[in-house]
């Protein structure tokens, strides 16, 4: 094998590592806020694997729907977040709220 096709197959096995590693952390993420820097994570690799493989295959489109996918994760991200800033997603643990509940009581 050439030395460029090695390159080209470590590079997709370091996106494809970096891809699992994402997912782990999406779903094992403590907050929110990880779990959307996961998922960017993920979209961002995936662009990397498309242009890749554009690269590879010889394809030059795949770059125009690697900038499209870019632009939909990037838009999407920051939609996600906003929708975050809201009431919906903020709660209080049920500690907190017991502690609050006890402390009302006693005024």
């Amino acid at each position: 094998m050439p030395v460029g096709t090695l390159m080209l197959v470590a590079a997709t096995l370091a996106i494809f590592i970096a891809m699992i590693l994402a997912t782990i952390r999406g779903m094992v993420g403590p907050t929110l806020y990880d779990r959307i820097l996961a998922v960017n994570m993920f979209g961002t690799k995936t662009v990397l694997l498309i242009s890749l493989l554009g690269f590879v295959m010889g394809r030059p489109q795949f770059l125009d729907i690697a900038i499209v996918y870019a632009l939909i994760n990037f838009i999407s991200v920051i939609g996600v977040l906003r929708y975050s800033d809201s009431n919906q997603f903020k709660h209080t643990p049920s500690a907190e709220t017991s502690n609050n509940e006890s402390t009302e009581k006693e005024r």
